[in-house]
């Protein structure tokens, strides 16, 4: 019975939150609803299909908890239902254990989060507690806030989609895998699907996999106890433990080595890691989403990266547009760049971009993409010699003398291709610094370390 909405001294109160559980077998009905009741909510029972949608059309739910093997269909069902009607209301779907295809399908089809029999207590609250905290989809102003930033500029079809795709992302709890060139802006993606979800007042922790030395990995993903190897003065906690409760985002998740690629997929499917030198595994609620400027579908079939780790990270795929797919975009993108470089108290007067050096941007490649704009402009800030900034003082790397025409690459391999021209764009780097690493990283928007590793991935002495 719905608890009144105004208390017994007069005083209005809050609606008492509902949940719909639907599953066909009496005793694990009886225990989630027991489980919800102790947490304060209103909880109502379906056993089918056709009896849970019915009491959808009839009543205003705040989540939908249901089995995903019922008596006239699925749990799937009642998503779709749930995705076509448009209702805005998270729903959690319960697996059979160890049955990833139906827990990764009821994600893919748009369920909020999923549960493995035998449902654990703790994991069930955690997703109600998540799912009940999530903003409402047309509350604008809640998401603003959540965001803490304006977000992705531009105006053009490509980011138009980005933006409303990790609207959609941020109401799930569901596996995210961002592709993209280098620069597009794959970790700033990221960052907002974690900062418009219900995890926003939870940590993001961004890992670099292409920087870990082998050997540290797994003590560095998932931590270790005092005295497990030389050096293990105190126990320490690792990713997975520091993430807990928020998000954990692997960039160039692709350079992990397949030793502790399967330690990862074991950490992701079980919701549970073990230190280093423990007995026992903990429970970690860590939400993944991973990202990487190679293809993984290729690494796949040249066995670079296990088949079952693919599937589990690339539920959901959003992919992140080059710049010069936006080449409209460029002048509005510059002038918000050249502001926040200048800074914005209004001390200093903001350099605007002549004619011809926007020309010149949008006629531009961009192989490093935003954060090579970011850097060009940078460079011409202290260059240009008053309140307009010329094409000379962008010095956009031009083809070398003599050259008769850009290279063609489009008959290579997309990954042939792809590193063709990250090959490219760091010799031109390392000529313009004299061969300086350091001021060559700078140059590119990367650190010394990346940098060091991608000379070696891609054979530069």
């Amino acid at each position: 019975m719905k608890r009144s909405e105004r208390s017994a001294g007069g005083r209005a109160t809050a609606p008492q939150r509902c949940v719909l559980v639907v599953d066909d077998e009496v005793d694990i009905l009886e225990l989630i609803e027991l489980t919800l009741l102790r947490m304060g909510l209103d909880v109502e029972r379906a056993m089918n299909v056709r009896e849970a949608t019915t009491k959808l059309s009839q009543r205003h739910f705040d989540l939908c908890l249901t089995d995903m093997r019922l008596p006239d269909g699925t749990g799937i069902e009642i998503v779709d239902h749930i995705t076509r009607t448009s209702m805005d209301l998270p729903v959690a779907v319960i697996t059979a254990h160890g049955n990833t295809e139906n827990a990764v399908a009821a994600l893919k089809a748009g369920a909020f989060d999923y549960l493995a029999k035998p449902v654990g207590l703790d994991q069930l609250r955690t997703l109600v507690k998540s799912a009940l905290s999530l903003p409402k989809a047309n509350d604008a102003k809640v998401v603003e806030q959540a965001s803490g930033e304006k977000g992705l500029l531009g105006e053009s079809v490509a980011i138009h989609q980005v933006r409303a795709l990790i609207e959609k992302l941020a109401r799930s709890e569901a596996p995210v895998h961002i592709t993209g060139e280098s620069g597009s802006g794959k970790e700033l993606a990221a960052r907002l699907i974690h900062q418009k979800s219900a995890r926003r007042d939870r940590p993001f922790v961004p890992v670099n996999c292409g920087a870990i030395p082998e050997n540290l990995m797994e003590s560095e993903f998932f931590g270790y106890k005092k005295g497990a190897f030389t050096g293990a003065d105190s126990d320490r906690d690792g990713f997975f433990q520091a993430a807990n409760g928020g998000t954990l985002f692997l960039d160039e998740v692709a350079d992990l080595p397949l030793p502790m690629q399967v330690k990862l997929l074991r950490a992701i499917q079980e919701k549970k890691a073990r230190k280093v030198g423990s007995t026992q595994e903990d429970a970690v609620d860590v939400r993944i989403i991973s990202a990487t400027h190679q293809n993984l579908a290729d690494c796949v079939e040249s066995g670079k990266f296990r088949h079952d780790l693919y599937y589990r990270l690339n539920v959901i795929e959003l992919r992140m547009p080059a710049l010069r797919e936006m080449r409209d975009d460029i002048a509005g993108l510059a002038r918000e760049i050249l502001r926040k470089s200048v800074g914005e108290d209004g001390s200093a007067a903001v350099p605007v971009l002549s004619d011809a050096a926007v020309a010149a941007l949008r006629d531009y490649q961009f192989p490093g993409n935003v954060r090579e704009l970011e850097n060009i402009l940078e460079r011409a800030l202290a260059l240009c010699a008053g309140d307009q900034i010329e094409i000379g003082d962008l010095q956009l790397i031009a083809p070398a003398a003599g050259d008769a025409a850009p290279v063609d690459r489009s008959g290579l391999p997309l990954q042939e291709h792809l590193d063709s021209v990250e090959k490219e764009a760091i010799l031109k780097a390392l000529e313009q610094t004299r061969f300086n690493r350091t001021a060559a990283a700078k140059l590119l928007g990367i650190t010394f370390r990346a940098l060091r590793y991608r000379m070696e991935r891609l054979g530069i002495s």
